[in-house]
């Protein structure tokens, strides 16, 4: 899923009230990870994760290597902070501008 500039930032405004659902810690993405943010993105269609400092990943490569394992789209990396979207398969809440 690719997202335009003008969508990364209608998503970007609508993160920055969010607090992180799902913690990446020192043992980096495992499937306990994975589960948790394709859950919350099931449910809120946009999510913030939080990087830890004593995580193995990069935060960029976290940031990949979740939206690819979770077939969603990175709208942002900001300092430890990835936010993530993935459009809901039969209700979406959240809007996206054309492109």
């Amino acid at each position: 899923m690719e997202l335009s500039g003008k969508q990364r930032r209608h998503l970007r405004s609508l993160g920055h009230t969010l607090e992180p659902v799902v913690q990446l810690g020192k043992d980096g993405i495992d499937e306990g990870v994975i589960a948790a943010v394709d859950t919350a993105l099931t449910q809120h269609e946009l999510i913030k994760v939080r990087v830890g400092t004593e995580a193995p990943e990069e935060r960029h490569d976290a940031a990949e290597q979740l939206a690819s394992e979770t077939k969603s789209a990175v709208a942002q990396v900001l300092g430890r902070t990835i936010l993530l979207y993935r459009k809901h398969p039969k209700k979406p809440k959240i809007k996206l501008p054309a492109e």
